[in-house]
């Protein structure tokens, strides 16, 4: 069961890093567009959508990836406390 919570933690991790990536390819006009960008956006947006929903941004910025990333954290911890 540990190993199993911890392939998932690292999945998580990768995840937020997949989150931070495509939060930074927004400040880089263009780069959305590019192959990598399409990419992450299939995989992150659908999830980040979620937050945008109820975190309107705030003078342009989103701060839905930030909450977005919170909760995954707070799932992983919460992963460990169960095992």
């Amino acid at each position: 069961m540990l190993s199993f919570v911890i392939i998932v933690q690292r999945l998580i991790h990768i995840y937020n890093i997949l989150i931070a990536v495509y939060v930074l390819l927004t400040w880089i006009p263009g780069a959305l567009q590019s192959g990598l960008g399409r990419f992450l956006a299939r995989l992150v947006e659908p999830y980040l959508n979620i937050f945008e929903q109820f975190i309107p941004p705030i003078f342009g910025i989103s701060f839905s990836p930030m909450f977005a990333i919170l909760l995954l954290e707070l799932a992983s911890q919460g992963l460990m406390v169960l095992v």
